[in-house]
């Protein structure tokens, strides 16, 4: 391949819509939009009408509600611990918080808490500063000799 023979996607790049230049250029008098009528005009409201009939939006059953007030938690398993620790960007005796974690690429910032979860086990003595934990995660770093802060 060239740098010569780089070319676009088809239908990447198309041209504007030049309307209401004449019969013969195809898009003249109503511009494309028809005759009349509610669609014609500018500010049409009509998607999700059908035509009187109860719409699809209200013949189906609403279930629960999304919580817009949730905290959203990133899970932080013993396995991601260990990974960590062997990449050498964790080291025995070190604190993981947050903050840490998303200098670390491991979490996205978006997320606004984190869960320490006990999937795996872990391998070195390691501290962290975490807003919840589950008991059996807590236990097995308090028995490596690692400290659980709740943040």
């Amino acid at each position: 391949m060239r740098l010569i023979d780089i070319r676009d996607n088809k239908g990447a790049r198309t041209r504007r819509r030049i309307v209401g230049r004449g019969i013969g250029s195809g898009l003249g008098k109503t511009c494309g939009r028809g005759g009349k009528g509610q669609t014609a005009r500018s500010g049409v409201a009509i998607n999700g009408f059908e035509g009187g009939q109860n719409p699809i939006y209200r013949r189906l059953p609403k279930r629960g509600f999304n919580n817009i007030h949730a905290s959203k938690y990133f899970e932080l398993t013993f396995d991601k611990v260990n990974v960590l620790l062997a990449n050498g960007l964790v080291k025995a005796g070190d604190t993981v918080d947050r903050n840490f974690l998303i200098q670390a690429g491991v979490m996205k910032k978006w997320y606004d808490a984190v869960s320490l979860v006990s999937t795996g086990i872990l391998k070195e003595k390691v501290s962290f500063e975490v807003t919840r934990t589950t008991k059996n995660a807590s236990a097995q770093v308090e028995k490596l000799g690692g400290k659980i802060v709740i943040a």
